[in-house]
């Protein structure tokens, strides 16, 4: 195909209904990255995009240049529904959150294979139930502040920079400013509700993998579940620099 006609797999992150019968879809796609998308008449077509343009969905999307900026999607093959995730709240709100965090950091038209992957694997991840999405979250956290170059200072007080070996006691606070945590002692005058354990410290290293393999094999308490989701979570929106609604969705979830 020709440059202004070609065929990717994509990932659905997003579609807006547009008019009386269109949708415009933003597809992460594994070569051309974030794009955004008009499916023309998708609202009434029964042929060419009947039960395909389902939130997360992998498909094989094949794209023309129509007018302006913006492509059009002229068809579309499912590959992956990811149906299971779709019809379980718990797990579309942790899905929401992922899209939402790629889409809100991805600039567009620039390749993400990395993140395209991991997107995916923590889709299929879930769908297959392979992993809790508890679980696939902190993966999926860990993995995309790795690959998007913000991971966290997780080896020493990011104050006095003591190692976490060194730092006495067991708990250390979160701070998202100096880009980790620091030790009781130079954040005694911060609010440490939220204090994480060296524990949980030390498996979040160990679960920022690739391999999701090595990452189920992992074990967290429910304790460590908590804190490491409220501090990713946490981190992941100041490093973004914007409320994510998905986020502020998934917690009420939580609550009991």
């Amino acid at each position: 195909m020709s440059m202004s006609h070609f065929s990717t797999p994509a990932i659905l992150l997003r579609r807006i209904v547009y008019g009386d019968h269109d949708l415009i879809l933003t597809l992460l796609t594994r070569e051309q990255g974030k794009i955004p998308v008009i499916a023309k008449h998708a609202q009434k077509s029964t042929k060419r995009f009947a039960g395909v343009l389902e939130p997360f969905s992998l498909i094989e999307a094949v794209c023309a240049k129509g007018r302006g900026n913006l492509l059009v999607l002229h068809e579309a093959t499912l590959i992956r529904p990811h149906d299971r995730i779709r019809t379980d709240i718990h797990k579309t709100a942790y899905v929401n959150f992922w899209a939402e965090t790629i889409n809100s950091w991805v600039e567009e038209g620039k390749n993400q294979t990395a993140l395209y992957e991991l997107l995916q694997t923590a889709l299929q991840t879930v769908d297959s139930e392979r992993m809790p999405p508890d679980i696939t979250s902190i993966f999926f956290q860990m993995r995309f502040l790795a690959l998007s170059g913000l991971l966290p200072n997780l080896l020493e007080c990011c104050a006095c920079r003591s190692s976490l070996e060194s730092v006495s006691g067991n708990l250390l606070i979160p701070h998202f400013r100096k880009g980790g945590v620091i030790c009781r002692t130079c954040g005694s005058d911060l609010d440490d509700r939220m204090c994480i354990s060296k524990g949980t410290m030390k498996k979040l290293l160990w679960i920022n993998s690739d391999d999701v393999n090595k990452a189920e094999r992992i074990r967290f308490t429910p304790q460590g579940i908590r804190e490491s989701l409220f501090f990713l979570e946490s981190f992941v929106a100041h490093q973004i620099g914007k409320e994510l609604k998905s986020l502020k969705f998934l917690r009420s979830m939580r609550k009991p």
